[in-house]
């Protein structure tokens, strides 16, 4: 340019001589350059550029994923100089795992090429040369130029924007009659982990499931799609990524930002706000005649669970069935329904939702709040406070005059049993009894009375003609009886209080009809033989159940009112003037 301005125009042809003989010089000595450059350069070079040095020390034995190309990762790390050792950063100092996607440059080369195909929980050792880290320049007077650096890491994450919600069903039930859905309330266990196993939560440490409606909003979004489709008692793995859990914030001091979660689920209970009482009938004897009604009285056995199967109560435990009246409100709601229609002896099974049960409260320690209740029950019996003692005659005699009533001295047969079949009694030796007498339960007395020798019975006592709420021995409280009975002889009895009665009118006047041999006075002996006589006739009757002898002699004593061994005429008429003022008196 310097030489160009003293150019004047006029002399433009020598000027361009001179100007071409220039850049020809000029020419020669940039072509002497290059080639001074070029040799020079390769003569310096002393071999290929170094690539980044990576040293896996601790491998996981599982490694389900490794780190790949637009992948996040979050992961610790200390950072020193391969020539002294000295730290120049540690995301460990900071209290803070480092977060960053891989292979995109948001990280140095080096960094970038000693992530890949890392697993969870290895720990490597990355060593970047200068050209794969900050080169000849350094950065911020922390890394100064041509430095070698050195990284531990230790990865704690992966997870990339097209990941999904990782379910793993880890066992099942066989039979599984329901699933869960949107709108179902579920109570639920679960451990809750980071994908580098670091536990956050667990509802087992609080002795309490997890409660809450699903599709509501209540869960994070990865649980609420994890949780579906799920049986009570499954157990599964389920793997939230960071985005469908708490993101970018985190969960207080146990889950970090961009955490992906991992939950070991097992569900404990489903139920809808829709849910009715659900009964299963497991078996019905033959020939039920009879149903439970409102009103009646049931005693029956259960086994209380849970949807898990685990047990909460047992009325077999205590050796004593539980004992209600049927639509009183007595029991909880679903319980009141499914007693209804229910034959002695019949089995069901009882699931029970929550609002029909003990709903939000739970009751103590017993059964947790918001609990489905599996109730498997067997009815042992049931009466009404109305019911009569049913007589059902199963043989009876064609010749069948003479039955028993009040006061006659009986012998029979029994079995006594409950209504399940339960054996109380059993006697292959007659009992003896006197009807009427107050010695049996009215129900037996009842079920005893007008029957023939030989007759056979069933006979139902309900508790208020047994033993009542008490019971008594060997029978349980309100428990209604089931007797087999056949009369094996029957003696005709007299009313209580006499040892003797006539079966029709009696000798007037009776002294001469007792002095056999007309000696005005009657002895024991003509006493008895007298008595006995008339027995003999079918005129008389003695008090059954007792000696002969022994009440004849009392009759005898009865009537000898001046105790001279022997009766005579005036003792008698006394006796019976006695009687006739009695029963004047009585009047």
């Amino acid at each position: 340019a310097s030489v160009q301005s003293t150019i004047s125009p006029h002399h433009f042809a020598r000027s361009l001589s001179i100007v071409t003989t220039l850049q020809m010089d000029l020419m020669t000595l940039t072509v002497l350059f290059c080639l001074h450059v070029t040799l020079v350069t390769v003569n310096c070079n002393p071999g290929p550029l170094e690539d980044v040095v990576i040293d896996r020390y601790d491998i996981p034995k599982i490694c389900p994923r490794e780190v790949q190309t637009e992948d996040f990762i979050r992961y610790h790390f200390n950072g020193t100089f391969s020539a002294d050792g000295k730290k120049f950063d540690s995301s460990h100092d900071r209290g803070k795992a480092f977060i960053s996607q891989v292979g995109l440059g948001r990280l140095i080369t080096g960094m970038d090429r000693g992530l890949l195909s890392m697993c969870v929980n290895e720990r490597r050792r990355i060593k970047i040369p200068p050209h794969l880290a900050y080169g000849s320049i350094g950065t911020g007077g922390v890394i100064p130029p041509d430095a070698v650096l050195v990284y531990d890491v230790l990865l704690l994450d992966i997870w990339n924007t097209q990941d999904t919600v990782q379910i793993r069903t880890l066992s099942k039930p066989a039979s599984c009659n329901r699933t869960t859905v949107a709108s179902d309330f579920v109570r639920y266990h679960y451990n809750g982990t980071l994908l580098s196993g670091a536990a956050f939560g667990s509802s087992h440490s609080k002795n309490s499931t997890y409660d809450t409606y699903l599709g509501q909003g209540d869960l994070i979004k990865g649980m609420e799609e994890g949780l579906l489709g799920m049986c009570v008692g499954e157990r599964r793995i389920i793997i939230v990524p960071p985005f469908l859990a708490y993101g970018e914030t985190g969960q207080g001091t146990q889950v970090p930002p961009q955490a992906t979660l991992v939950f070991q689920v097992l569900l404990v209970d489903v139920f809808n706000p829709k849910d009715d009482l659900i009964v299963e009938v497991k078996e019905v004897p033959e020939g039920c005649s009879r149903r439970t009604v409102t009103g009646d009285y049931i005693r029956y056995h259960y086994n209380g669970t849970f949807q898990d199967g685990t047990a909460f109560d047992s009325s077999y435990k205590r050796n004593s069935t539980y004992n209600t009246y049927i639509g009183k409100g007595y029991v909880i709601q679903g319980m009141d329904k499914a007693l209804h229609g229910l034959c002695i002896g019949e089995k069901r099974k009882i699931t029970i939702p929550p609002h029909m049960a003990y709903g939000q409260e739970g009751v103590g320690d017993l059964i947790p709040s918001s609990a489905v209740l599996v109730f498997n029950i067997h009815v042992i019996d049931f009466h009404n406070p109305e019911d009569p003692v049913d007589i059902k005659s199963t043989y009876k005699p064609e010749d069948c005059k003479v039955t028993s009533e009040a006061d006659d001295l009986i012998q029979y047969r029994y079995n006594c049993s409950m209504m399940d079949g339960t054996l109380l009694d059993h006697y292959e030796s007659p009992s003896i009894t006197t009807l009427g007498a107050n010695k049996v339960i009215l129900g037996l007395e009842k079920g005893l009375s007008g029957m023939c020798v030989g007759e056979r019975r069933e006979v139902v006592v309900p508790p208020h003609w047994g033993h009542g709420e008490n019971g008594a021995g060997g029978v349980p409280r309100s428990a209604v009886l089931f007797f087999e009975l056949e009369l094996v002889e029957l003696q005709k009895g007299v009313p209580e209080g006499y040892m003797f009665v006539w079966l029709g009118d009696g000798p007037d006047p009776l002294f001469p009809a007792m002095d056999l041999n007309g000696d005005k006075e009657v002895p024991l002996e003509e006493f008895s033989a007298f008595i006995m006589l008339q027995v003999k006739e079918g005129k008389g009757r003695l008090l059954p159940g007792f000696d002969a002898d022994s009440i004849i002699k009392d009759m005898f004593n009865n009537q000898d009112r001046n105790e001279d061994g022997k009766i005579v005429e005036y003792e008698l008429k006394l006796k019976v003037d006695e009687s006739e003022q009695v029963k004047r008196d009585e009047l």
